[in-house]
């Protein structure tokens, strides 16, 4: 349930706070005082799409806070690791430059969690939900959202999958014969080239290693020609002294124990010279290239640079175009043996999907004749006895028998006039009836709907008399199970509420500013008198006002007993 709701520079609110109670909810107000704005806030703080024209004039920022309670977010919160608290805030804040920024429980969110956590909190339905009921796109939708079958929808959905994977699998081996050899021709063509480089794993990295040795060859044998001499070639050399002052030590060390060790150092550093000296000679010997080494080196090197850029990839990406080629090449050629074998896997899919959907006929069928009868008795109730609701299911006319919803197409038809043959809804529906025939399928559909809150944006247009009667008593039926908000024009909606709010709009220096007043009995009453009669507050239409209210209160009185 929504509790409270903080607007700050929305448009021409510069602040207003609201709070909600359990049950029916109504705003009201003149036309451009910031109903709708109310509204836009609310689609604003569950994710909905925001702009910079939000944003009050002379404001860098707007915010929205939205407080709910919590229960019906427990295992959203748990998903999204964001810690379960009394209240669940919602927050979104809107910059001048058009940027937002969302927040839940204070931990920061992206606009589409934001709008998932919205989606099981509140549902707003406005004017153009009977747009909607005319697109027979989505009939099908509503019919699946009322129907009781989601283990057939999901087994449908499955096969389907399965289908459309097997059908791609076999139009990628089907192919003309021209087709096909101009494949074979490119896969034995790049296998060619790419077997004759004979490519190895590393070659390239070790040809480089050796070409930047060859290249710096003749420095590297002067260093390590110097440093052979100095340790072992030349006249005087590191080993020589070495070896003299070692025998030096061997003719005292009889009189002299304390040298003994250092004899042993002398004999460790003559071996460790050595094996320098014999490494280092080991290298020299290796930085003797041929002018003809150093070429073919250089000429690998650019072959394999040629062979990179003609086909746009390194050399692990080379050796793995290979092996694809060649496994492309083999399963081309003997792709005749394996089409009619994929040829086979799809139609036994087919088969199999075409047998899901029969069943999920065979649901929607019975769920499209349950609604059906719903949404006449609700439609009964709201003043329209004559018209007849006809749920038309119709098979998908396709070589596979169903698409990708199954094999069903669904339009809603009405009979406005008994005798008449029922017809499509936008044909025959006026604005008030299409009205009522959405919300007794809101009315309908929210016995199976989850979300707590429901918000009503002035879909009482074009409805007056009995019909606004029955309506407001249907959304007050409607609001003791479920928390409504709505925003209307017609006094008998306004009556039935449990909390009325009026929405008023002044200007103060220059400036247009919108509050939300919580409405006490007498002003409540006032109110009423306006809806039905303008601004004159006569004795007459107060008195009209205070039949109305009392008439409403004990039409709730007898819903709750």
């Amino acid at each position: 349930m929504l509790r409270e709701l903080h607007i700050e520079n929305i448009a021409i609110i510069e602040v207003s706070d609201i709070t909600f109670a359990p049950g029916f909810n109504v705003l009201t107000g003149e036309t451009g005082a910031g109903k709708s704005i109310i509204i836009d806030s609310l689609d604003a703080v569950l994710g909905g799409r925001t702009s910079r024209e939000l944003v009050r004039r002379g404001a860098d920022k707007a915010r929205v806070t939205a407080v709910f309670d919590s229960d019906e977010a427990e295992a959203w919160l748990a998903e999204n690791e964001i810690d379960a608290e009394d209240e669940l805030i919602l927050q979104r804040r809107i910059s001048s430059d058009g940027k937002s920024a969302c927040r839940v429980n204070n931990v920061p969110v992206s606009v589409a969690q934001l709008r998932d956590l919205g989606n099981l909190l509140l549902s707003i339905h406005g004017q153009n939900d009977g747009r909607q009921l005319m697109d027979e796109s989505l009939h099908l939708s509503y019919l699946d959202a009322f129907g009781d079958y989601r283990a057939e929808l999901e087994a449908f959905q499955m096969a389907y999958a399965a289908y459309r994977d097997a059908v791609r699998q076999m139009e990628q081996l089907s192919m003309d014969e021209d087709e096909k050899q101009r494949r074979i021709e490119r896969l034995e063509y790049r296998v060619a080239e790419l077997s004759k480089a004979e490519l190895q794993e590393g070659e390239e990295t070790q040809l480089e290693a050796l070409a930047e040795l060859m290249r710096n060859g003749e420095k590297l044998s002067e260093s390590l020609g110097g440093t052979f001499h100095a340790l072992y070639a030349g006249d005087v050399n590191a080993l020589g002294l070495i070896s003299e002052a070692q025998h030096g030590l061997n003719r005292v060390k009889d009189y002299t124990p304390e040298l003994s060790a250092a004899s042993e150092h002398l004999e460790q550093a003559r071996l460790l010279l050595d094996d320098v000296s014999e490494q280092v000679r080991d290298v020299l010997g290796t930085l003797e290239f041929s002018p003809e080494e150093f070429d073919r080196v250089e000429t690998r090197l650019s072959y394999l640079k040629k062979l990179q850029k003609r086909f746009n990839t390194d050399e692990a990406g080379l050796m793995t175009m290979l092996e694809e080629s060649r496994q492309a090449l083999e399963e081309i050629q003997s792709s005749d043996e394996l089409l009619e074998l994929q040829k086979k896997r799809a139609s036994e899919k087919q088969a199999q999907a075409r047998e899901c959907a029969c069943a999920l006929t065979k649901c929607r069928k019975a769920a499209g004749e349950r609604l059906a009868l719903r949404i006449q008795e609700e439609l009964t109730y709201l003043s329209m006895p004559s018209v007849r609701f006809v749920t038309e299911i119709l098979p998908v006319e396709n070589k596979a028998g169903f698409g990708a919803a199954g094999g069903d197409i669904v339009r809603f038809l009405i009979s406005a006039n008994a005798g008449e043959l029922p017809g499509r809804i936008s044909k025959i529906a006026s604005g008030g009836e299409l009205s009522r025939i959405m919300l007794a399928m809101k009315n309908v559909f929210a016995e199976t709907d989850p979300v707590p809150t429901l918000v009503f944006d002035e879909i009482d247009t074009g409805i007056s008399g009995i019909a606004a009667q029955r309506v407001a008593e249907k959304i007050a039926a409607i609001s003791r199970k479920t928390q409504v908000i709505c925003v209307t024009h017609l006094p008998q909606l306004a009556a039935m509420g449990d909390v009325n709010f009026r929405i008023e709009k002044e200007e103060k220096e220059g400036r247009t500013f919108t509050s939300v007043v919580d409405l006490d009995y007498n002003g409540k009453s006032k109110e009423i008198a306006r809806l039905q009669s303008g601004e004159l507050e006569t004795a007459t239409a107060m008195a009209g006002a205070a039949e109305l209210i009392d008439a409403a209160e004990n039409f709730k009185k007898n819903l709750c007993t």
